[in-house]
């Protein structure tokens, strides 16, 4: 990467911080401004569009560095190879602490962003998403089996479609911070529901 490049990707990443810090705010997406981003990251209106096109797209690229930064760290813990109950809590924590780094707008903002438009992009960015949590989890399901954690009558559809509800219930505004006190709890009764009986 020469001067020039890393000069425009060190103004993007401005850019992106500055805007990720201004849409974590209880105003949200609805009230952010390019002028205050400009503002904000000491970046030109004109660069800021030359560089992503559309405020639309900045916020997009925002929300795909936020969840690329959660898949990076799932894929950290499990590279640690730390046994089934250990890793399981880790993922957990890192979910959970991703979300404390949000506030609630912040996540709702993100959530409608990614359910209701219909730009093929943007539900592709969260199927890759949700296609690379749910290999992450396969991976440590198949681990837990391994371990003799997880019983082997449960298919990889069915904890898939278990790990799936429960954080989706998790991930619910009203719910997710009710859980957080209760993160070792709810780990302790994810593992012991897919246990095998003795």
């Amino acid at each position: 990467m020469n001067g020039y490049e890393k000069r425009t990707q060190e103004k993007k990443n401005q850019v992106l911080e500055a805007t990720f810090h201004l849409m974590n705010t209880d105003a949200g997406i609805e009230n952010l401004t390019m002028d205050d981003i400009s503002k904000g990251s000491n970046v030109g209106k004109t660069s800021i569009f030359k560089y992503f096109g559309s405020k639309e797209n900045l916020i997009y690229e925002v929300f795909k560095c936020f969840l690329n930064e959660i898949g990076e760290t799932a894929r950290e813990i499990m590279a640690e190879n730390k046994p089934f109950e250990e890793t399981l809590i880790a993922m957990g924590q890192n979910k959970i602490n991703y979300l404390e780094k949000v506030n609630k707008q912040f996540y709702l903002d993100l959530m409608d962003f990614f359910t209701k438009k219909n730009d093929d992009g943007l539900s592709l960015i969260m199927q890759e998403y949700n296609k690379e949590s749910y290999s992450i989890m396969l991976d440590l399901f198949h681990r837990g089996r391994k371990e003799g954690k997880v019983d082997l009558k449960y298919s990889d559809e069915f904890l898939l479609i278990y790990f799936q509800a429960l954080v989706e219930g998790i991930s619910s505004p009203h719910i997710y911070k009710k859980v957080l006190p209760y993160t070792a709890h709810w780990t302790e009764l994810l593992i012991k529901g897919i246990a095998p009986s003795k």
